[in-house]
């Protein structure tokens, strides 16, 4: 008989150990996870290069330089001077040349109410800017021609 106290208090404690365990088990902070990156990240995003002149190119390869051109110019105090995007394109490559700009005043000395800029591309192209404050910022490439007076029109 003593034996069999023996045994069943034994397998009480042990019945007991294996509850606590679980219980216990329970208890215990999860372990952490850590996940490795499949990818690098930078810290700092890369900004899109600006458009360069493609001296080769056509006036549609070339029209997004124009275009960055101008809308510096736009975004300055010297917006209403047609010097300004002449020497701005100049700088960015543009043959002055090639160019054409029609007043930034009027004839009885008024402020333009636009200012059309255009730099002539190859032989059948060429590169129109207009701003003004009716037209903000314009800008096109189109077939032009050029008169002997130096007016654009283009077909």
């Amino acid at each position: 008989m003593l034996r069999s106290v023996l045994n069943s208090r034994a397998a009480a404690l042990v019945l007991v150990a294996g509850l606590s365990a679980a219980v216990l088990a329970g208890c215990a902070p999860e372990p952490e996870v850590t996940r490795t990156p499949t990818g690098t990240a930078s810290a700092t995003p890369t900004p899109p290069a600006a458009p360069a002149l493609v001296p080769g190119g056509s006036a549609a390869d070339n029209l997004p330089v124009f275009t960055a051109v101008a809308e510096q110019v736009w975004g300055h105090g010297a917006r209403a001077e047609g010097r300004a995007y002449v020497d701005g394109l100049v700088a960015a490559g543009f043959d002055r040349d090639a160019m054409q700009l029609t007043p930034d005043q009027s004839t009885v000395g008024n402020p333009a109410e636009s200012i059309q800029f255009s730099v002539r591309w190859g032989e059948e192209e060429c590169l129109i800017g207009q701003v003004g404050p009716l037209h903000r910022r314009r800008r096109d490439h189109r077939h032009c021609h050029s008169s002997p007076a130096g007016a654009v029109w283009w077909a």
